[in-house]
């Protein structure tokens, strides 16, 4: 099958993109699932808050003499009724920190540790059975999660699921950008970390619909089991059609900087520039998993009689998805003229138009709340392909995996874990301010930091002379991040000497140095 696969070449590098999205989709329905069936799931592994709550739909909330969330007892709760008919219940809600600790900081801890081996293997071992072994995990603890009689059980399943997941980010990102070109990266980047989004609005029909239809009598168990079923068919279908790309780019491994040092991890991550995106794009993850960990309880609790579903559906997918590509593509047409900076101010000024309606779409009724949310995802879901292609192209080849397993494991541990504080907030201000604060708010303080990055970074790309005048002296990961072209190419000009050895261009371009014939690769910056 490969080799049909690799005839029809003007297709498999399409393929592959579509293989590794569709796969990451699924292990993010996975991670997302537990936010949509929270209620459902609590009530029958008895964890979280219990609190009084709507449980009907004969009644729109304007014709309750007393709302229920305004109950804060067991035998109040059970007394409002309408004409003889109770409209309350009280039981688990979905909530509590039972619930953000299972959410976010289970699932986060393995997968941010899990994540930086995964880049360093990346960079050393074959990618594509990688992918396929962690693909293979995470669909089986997907599986086993539909199966847990015990709160701890499910705790322990999505440990196991973050190990599986945290390789999908590193190895296929590795994989996307040995397969496309410059031109194309931000774009591909975008469609394929989509996959978080298109995971995550998946999970509100599926969570919402099919654990209604309680398929075999198994309620949101089902979600999980077919889940993880078609995971395992994605690892086959990985393991068995993709090939391991050739790496581009070997040159970074000669790179200096004045002292003579080799560019290193360690080089690229210290670098100002480098610290500032992570804290940047951690700030902005936050934001993001806030919403996508409360979105269906938050509207459930204030519009109990609106089935909203679809919309966040529709949103998410939909809306979510023109943004992905709209900021793929406006990152990489002006990149060019602008240099990896354009990217930063993309960046910045999308989550800066999207903070405004985030804050709408927890503010108004359910309409404009959906109007809002969705001319914010449009702006907000920019963000994600593009700081990856700025971390593709501003990084050596030889810790590329590397260095995006150690960006997300901060990105991951600070916004993935910030999300957690909700609830201690939401006891003291309200759940919709801790919402507000840890969604909408964070969104307008990463497009702060964005742009302060963007000034970090390099900008119009300069001339041949000037770069030329730069390789001279150059100081790639101590003073300035620049962006690197992962290709090979032979240099056009060759110092005269090599250790006091005459050198001599022929026509091949190859130097003959002491009789030898070596060919001459070079790496110069992309400024």
């Amino acid at each position: 099958m490969i080799s049909i696969l690799s005839r029809l070449s003007s297709f498999y590098s399409s393929y592959v993109l579509g293989v590794l999205t569709v796969g990451y989709i699924l292990g993010e329905l996975g991670h997302y699932l537990i936010g949509v069936t929270s209620k459902q799931t609590a009530i029958d592994l008895d964890y979280g808050d219990i609190a009084c709550q709507m449980n009907t739909t004969m009644f729109e909330r304007t014709e309750l003499p007393e709302q229920c969330s305004a109950v804060t007892n067991e035998t109040s709760c059970l007394a409002l009724d309408i004409n003889g008919t109770t409209y309350c219940e009280w039981n688990y809600n979905g909530l509590g920190i039972e619930y953000q600790i299972l959410a976010g900081p289970t699932f986060i801890l393995i997968f941010t540790i899990a994540g930086v081996f995964m880049g360093v293997a990346a960079d050393k071992y074959n990618r594509v059975k990688m992918l396929t072994v962690c693909t293979v995990i995470f669909g089986i603890a997907i599986i086993l999660q539909g199966t847990v009689k015990k709160y701890w059980q499910l705790v322990l399943l999505r440990m196991i699921m973050a190990a599986g997941e945290s390789g999908c980010n590193p190895l296929a990102t590795g994989i996307m950008s040995d397969i496309f070109p410059e031109s194309k990266r931000a774009l591909v980047m975008a469609i394929f970390n989509w996959g978080i989004y298109g995971g995550y609005g998946i999970a509100f029909p599926v969570g919402r619909y099919i654990t209604k239809a309680n398929f075999f009598n198994l309620g949101w168990r089902v979600t999980y089991l077919g889940t993880g079923i078609l995971a395992i068919l994605m690892a086959i279908l990985t393991g068995t059609t993709l090939k391991e790309p050739e790496r581009k780019a070997i040159a970074e491994t000669n790179m200096q900087d004045k002292s003579g040092k080799k560019g290193n991890l360690w080089s690229v991550l210290k670098n100002p520039a480098m610290i500032m995106l992570m804290i940047a794009a951690s700030i902005r993850h936050s934001g993001g998993m806030t919403f996508a960990y409360n979105a269906d309880l938050y509207y459930n609790i204030y519009f109990p009689d609106v089935d909203l579903g679809w919309w966040l559906f529709c949103v998410t997918i939909g809306i979510g998805s023109v943004g992905v590509v709209v900021g793929g593509i406006v990152s990489d047409r002006i990149v060019a003229k602008m240099g990896v900076r354009s990217r930063a101010i993309v960046l910045a000024l999308s989550q800066l138009v999207a903070t405004l309606p985030a804050f709408g779409s927890v503010y108004f009724n359910p309409l404009w709340a959906m109007i809002t949310l969705g001319l914010s995802y449009f702006f907000a879901e920019m963000w994600f392909g593009i700081v990856f292609a700025i971390v593709v192209e501003i990084v050596p080849l030889k810790v590329r995996s590397s260095t995006i397993g150690v960006f997300l494991f901060v990105m991951n541990n600070i916004g993935g874990n910030l999300p957690i504080f909700v609830d201690p907030v939401a006891k003291q201000i309200g759940y919709r301010g801790a919402i507000m604060i840890f969604y909408a708010g964070m969104y307008g303080i990463s497009s702060i930091l964005f742009l302060i990055t963007c000034f970090m970074l390099e900008g119009k790309p300069k001339t041949e002379e000037n770069t030329n005048k730069y390789d001279k002296d150059i100081e790639a990961h101590t003073r300035h991040i620049q962006g690197h072209d992962n290709s090979v190419f032979t240099g056009d000009e060759v110092p005269p000497y090599n250790n006091n050895l005459p050198v001599i261009l022929t026509n091949n371009h190859l130097q003959k140095i002491n009789g030898t014939d070596k060919a001459q690769i070079r790496e110069s910056s992309r400024l």
